[in-house]
């Protein structure tokens, strides 16, 4: 294994839980913007948007770590495990995309429905945790389906 592919299998692994990490720790910062107040919580929302903005770039190193790897692989783009990977990469974009946003502008204004809200916040979040959770399956274990 070359010096290169094992940098670039590094910089993966690193990005991959870079793009992980951070919304684990998010599960309890939902839990204690509950009883927060108005000033608080704006604090708390920033936080929460520093991380999907972490997140985000992660990503992006990621997927060009994932190209990289593919090329210097031999692994054919139509091999089922990197198809499947790809489409729930696809998936996850388009999520991320809508997903917290809207709800984050939401909760800023004073007087909304903070619990259901938050309620959304943390369905979201753990829909975004299992997609990344199973493109990370199909990276590490590998599963042929065709």
């Amino acid at each position: 294994m070359s010096v290169y592919y094992q940098l670039i299998l590094y910089l993966h692994v690193f990005s991959a839980a870079l793009s992980i990490g951070p919304f684990f720790v998010l599960v309890p910062l939902i839990g204690r913007m509950k009883v927060a107040d108005q000033a608080a919580l704006g604090v708390q929302l920033a936080v929460f948007q520093s991380a999907v903005r972490i997140v985000k770039h992660a990503g992006h190193l990621l997927v060009l770590s994932g190209v990289l790897l593919i090329l210097s692989s031999g692994y054919m783009w139509t091999t089922s495990w990197v198809a499947m990977t790809i489409l729930v990469m696809l998936a996850s974009i388009v999520f991320l995309a809508r997903a917290f946003k809207p709800v984050i502008m939401e909760l800023k204004e004073d007087g909304k429905d903070r619990v259901r809200l938050l309620r959304i916040l943390n369905r979201k979040l753990w829909i975004y945790i299992l997609l990344l959770m199973l493109m990370l399956y199909f990276m590490v274990v590998k599963p042929s389906f065709w």
